[in-house]
């Protein structure tokens, strides 16, 4: 409503708030299967039809080059699977292999390359990006799939462990920048995830190994079962028996897609996250190493130091934080690094960065995950850096006196 004001006539808009609200439902399915891409397999297919199995769907398939080069013919099989369906696929081109491993995150310009890539390919939002790799490729790819058109449908083909028990089935993707682990990128649920326990045969024994640790993660901050389960099964997990490997993929994926839908905070709106438990120093540490380490083996490191300082603060029992060092090391893992004693020419350690560094990605105060029991993790917001520089100093000792 518009009034008049006085003699000059000057008018006054009235004030007013207009509520604009909408809830937008989200559901994508996460398969479990072998051998994704031969033709006599359908999930693939059933991934990409599933909503409209009348239609011709174009795809822009891209291939993390390290599996590539692991999985000779990989391109091949993905254009005669395509051929084996000609009224439901078409390729949009030929298949683009991708930079693979955590250096494809560091990359400032891949992101406009792919784009670019999906601009050739004349991808629209009706079509589908398809995205064969580990997780950091998967990340890239998803984050590029994202912006396009506001959002290019996305179907994951998770080739790693770490990926099909973590981050493949979850909804978030990005890349480094400007010195921070994920600095730049988006929320954007895939269409479909297809875990292929095929991909895990062309891992090396230390990727194989390295994704292992966020099953014990999961298990420490949610469910105690599993990793009595994972501590029983240490020595199956750690010869990579398929079995055993296959279950603990499988119950980790399911923990983690709980979490995201249940936990009340998928998008991560607040300053929880409940699922970074031991990551605010694996992040650091992996910048610290220049990415030498792992993700998985930094994270493995991150949970034996948050495991430690849960101990010293009196959260957790005594006796537990060396229970679950040694399912860690039983698994392969070295649990130190000397990145950890590194020092700030004031003396500081420079992991603690680490912390500052989480609670600015979070916006907002600080909020880490510690442990009140196996399978039971805690918010806390704060972490006090001389009990952080004990647990540190107990882990150098451990690895000094590895049979202590």
């Amino acid at each position: 409503m518009v009034e008049q004001l006085g003699a000059a006539g000057r008018q006054r808009v009235e004030p007013a708030v207009y509520r604009q609200e909408f809830t937008v439902h989200y559901s994508y399915p996460v398969y479990f299967t072998e051998d994704a891409l031969a033709p006599a397999n359908p999930v693939l297919l059933e991934a990409v039809s599933r909503n409209e199995p009348a239609r011709r769907h174009r795809l822009a398939v891209f291939l993390d080059q390290d599996v590539a080069a692991a999985a000779p013919g990989l391109a091949r099989r993905v254009e005669d699977y395509a051929a084996a369906y000609p009224e439901s696929l078409e390729l949009a081109g030929p298949p683009i292999e991708v930079p693979g491993g955590e250096p494809v995150k560091n990359d400032p310009a891949l992101i406009d390359r792919l784009v670019q890539r999906l601009v050739d390919f004349g991808v629209d939002r009706h079509s589908f990006v398809v995205a064969v790799g580990g997780g950091a490729m998967l990340d890239a790819v998803g984050y590029a799939a994202a912006i396009a058109h506001r959002g290019v449908r996305l179907i994951r083909m998770p080739t790693t462990v770490l990926a099909q028990n973590d981050s493949g089935v979850g909804v978030k993707a990005g890349v480094n920048a400007h010195g921070v682990k994920n600095m730049v990128g988006s929320f954007a649920p895939p269409f479909a995830v297809i875990n292929d326990a095929r991909f895990l045969e062309t891992l090396s024994a230390r990727d194989r190994r390295a994704g292992m640790s966020e099953a014990i993660k999961v298990a420490l901050i949610r469910d105690g079962a599993f990793f009595l389960w994972l501590e029983r099964n240490a020595e199956a997990l750690a010869a990579f028996r398929a079995p055993e490997v296959a279950w603990m993929i499988r119950r980790c994926a399911e923990l983690h897609m709980q979490q995201i839908a249940k936990g009340g905070d998928p998008f991560e709106t607040g300053s929880a996250r409940p699922l970074d438990f031991g990551h605010w120093a694996a992040h650091k540490l992996e910048s610290l190493t220049q990415f030498r380490l792992r993700h998985g083996e930094a994270v493995a490191i991150g949970l034996a130091l948050d495991t430690r300082y849960s101990v010293l603060a009196g959260m957790l029992s005594d006796g537990e934080d060396e229970r679950v060092c040694r399912v860690l090391e039983a698994l392969g893992f070295r649990l130190w690094d000397d990145a950890l004693a590194a020092e700030e020419p004031t003396g500081e350690l420079k992991v603690l960065r680490g912390l500052r560094e989480f609670r600015e990605h979070l916006g907002g105060e600080l909020t880490v995950t510690l442990l009140s029991g196996i399978g039971r993790g805690e918010e806390v917001h704060e972490m006090e850096a001389e009990r952080v520089r004990a647990a540190i100093a107990w882990l150098a000792e451990r690895d000094r006196s590895p049979c202590a």
